[in-house]
């Protein structure tokens, strides 16, 4: 086993790694086949390890976002009253739903049309939006005469 080209094919066999990524490794460990296995074995766990962590504050993000999106509310009003009032996830959901299906598609467009007739109006409340300065009491309002900001 002294030929450069049975080193590299036991680097190969042994990690699953292509001929120049084992040549380099080869070339970088003088030729020594266990330090080549070392160094190919530590970048993988380097890698695995920024994987790792980018998946962790990925679903830390997620979780955030989840937790503020619970929090936002989707209020449908007529005047002061309110008719209905969903969690921002359900909202969204619906409207998917209409993306996703023609016939919910027209029943949606029926009912804003009758909503904007009637003079419902559509708020979204998002608690701490104060603290952040914002006029109002951080919703955002949508009726005939389109969007406001601040409250009813």
């Amino acid at each position: 086993m002294n030929s450069e080209l049975e080193k590299i094919d036991l680097i190969r066999s042994r990690l699953g790694v292509g001929y120049k990524e084992a040549k380099e490794a080869l070339d970088a460990a003088g030729g020594d086949v266990v330090q080549a296995l070392i160094h190919l074995e530590e970048e993988r766990k380097n890698i695995a390890e920024k994987l790792q962590d980018r998946g962790e504050e990925f679903w830390e993000n997620v979780k955030d976002f989840l937790h503020r999106s619970q929090e936002t509310k989707i209020k449908v009003k007529q005047g002061d009253r309110t008719v209905m009032e969903l969690p921002a996830p359900l909202g969204a959901l619906g409207l998917l739903g209409t993306l996703a299906s023609s016939q919910l598609a027209v029943l949606g467009v029926l009912g804003a049309v009758t909503a904007m007739a009637k003079n419902y109006t559509l708020e979204i409340e998002r608690p701490g939006r104060e603290d952040r300065g914002d006029e109002g009491q951080g919703e955002q309002h949508w009726g005939p005469a389109g969007p406001t900001q601040g409250g009813a």
